[in-house]
């Protein structure tokens, strides 16, 4: 058995039936980082303080802890707090900032038997400027970003899980990237206290694994209201793991028009070829039109996005400013710019596109697009287009991405399922599905 190819599910079981201790898993795992150490997926390991915290773990297991995901290593992006480690967010600018508190994902993941297994690499502060991270289907393709080193890490198997954060396809984009399961949940349904902002109304929670399966236990520790993020809602949180289990065919509504005509040709045919799959295996496959609010949604999104960025990094920007790479340095001017009349028109724009989607997204059980317009660009200088995701993110409404197979260079391709607000339950249902439809991905060629 090779521990560094299980996922969290397969972790949880093996280890309550005792196929392996929790300290022979993250030797395992620590050994993969090592091996695979090119790939520049991780900016802070410990590996005496992930032993200690795996011998804790075991110990706890003996004594009959039922914690839903007991020695389950987890990178954690690089943007979350995490209390007496390092959180630069990849900048010089915060490069000696340690909190002196979790966030509050990272204190469910520990409450919840997990361990905190190192910080991954992120784009400077979760933005467009490129990480060292390296893909590892293809070293000279970007992995996306901006939670580069979580999706290259789960993707090489140096860890089962890991979380991310999304403003506008930084999810999404780097798990299709790299072949792996990506899940964004509704804007409130998980805490986002104790992560550096980049936009209050856009930035979003989530995390990467390699199955539906795994993504949806660990949205059944991080779901649920938190009284130091008032974004958060009270909803009762759903029983995600019975969910997925049995999934019957979708009612599957395909947005075609956007989608397609930004999607270059491999994407354009392979997302058809899977629809006419999902068709043939029993899903109930109708073509949505958008809404016309569309349009202009994207825009407005640069526009509120680039304010609330300024808004947070003005103060730091005055001090610091040699201390910026290139495009976050740029995105806070830029937003130091606009106008609050603008700012202001787009959020008025914005309200109507969220409710627009929000009846859309009721259409059908899950809408379904192309996960990227291209598989990951062979241009370790950019991080890949966000204009799939970006829409949902604006919205907040939950998203996943499925792997779906390899383009013609041989590089993974996804399909991005999307579902109303607070309905992970059907998305999770919906996902499993068409992953048992798929069939699982092949590992890259390491």
């Amino acid at each position: 058995m090779n521990l560094h190819e299980l996922g969290a599910v397969e972790i949880v079981s093996g280890l309550r039936a005792r196929s392996f201790s929790v300290v022979e898993l993250v030797q395992a795992l620590l050994a993969r980082i090592n091996d695979l150490d090119h790939l520049h997926a991780w900016v802070h390991v410990d590996p005496e303080a992930v032993i200690v915290q795996a011998h804790q773990k075991q110990l706890e297991l003996d004594a009959g802890s039922s914690a839903p995901l007991i020695g389950v290593p987890t990178g954690i992006k690089d943007i979350f707090y995490t209390a007496g480690v390092p959180t630069t967010a990849c900048s010089k600018v915060c490069a000696d900032f340690v909190p002196e508190h979790d966030a509050t994902t990272v204190a469910r993941l520990k409450a919840a038997g997990g361990i905190m297994f190192g910080k991954t690499v992120t784009t400077e502060f979760a933005y467009r400027d490129p990480s060292p991270t390296r893909n590892p289907w293809n070293l000279d393709h970007t992995p996306g970003g901006s939670s580069s080193g979580s999706a290259a890490a789960v993707a090489a198997m140096m860890c089962p899980t890991a979380f991310g954060t999304q403003t506008r396809g930084s999810v999404l984009r780097p798990a299709s990237y790299n072949g792996i399961v990506g899940l964004k949940p509704t804007f409130g349904r998980v805490s986002r206290f104790g992560v550096v902002p980049l936009s209050w109304s856009f930035d979003h929670v989530g995390w990467m694994a390699r199955s539906v399966e795994d993504v949806a236990l660990v949205l059944q520790v991080m779901a649920g209201p938190d009284t130091n993020d008032p974004t958060t809602v009270y909803d009762e949180v759903p029983d995600y793991c019975v969910a997925i289990k049995n999934p019957g065919p979708p009612h599957v509504g395909v947005l075609q028009d956007y989608f397609f005509e930004n999607a270059d040709d491999d994407v354009r045919a392979h997302t058809q070829e899977v629809i006419e799959r999902l068709a043939c295996e029993g899903a109930r496959v109708e073509h949505i039109e958008l809404p016309e609010s569309f349009k202009g949604a994207m825009a407005d999104q640069l526009i509120i996005l680039a304010v609330e960025a300024a808004n947070f990094h003005e103060p730091l920007l005055k001090q610091k400013a040699d201390l910026y790479g290139p495009n976050i340095r740029e995105l806070v001017e830029t937003g130091l710019g606009i106008k609050a009349v603008t700012y202001s028109r787009a959020l008025e724009s914005r309200v109507q596109f969220m409710a627009d989607a929000e009846r859309l997204s009721k259409r059908a059980q899950v809408l379904l697009t192309p996960s990227t317009p291209t598989p990951a660009p062979g241009d370790l200088s950019v991080t890949g287009s966000a204009m799939f995701q970006g829409p949902w993110t604006s919205t907040g409404l939950p998203t996943v991405t499925v792997p779906s197979g390899l383009s013609q260079s041989g590089l993974p391709l996804g399909i991005q399922l999307i579902a109303a607000r607070l309905e992970e339950a059907r998305l999770l249902s919906a996902a499993r599905w068409c992953e048992q439809v798929l069939g699982t991905m092949p590992a890259p060629p390491l």
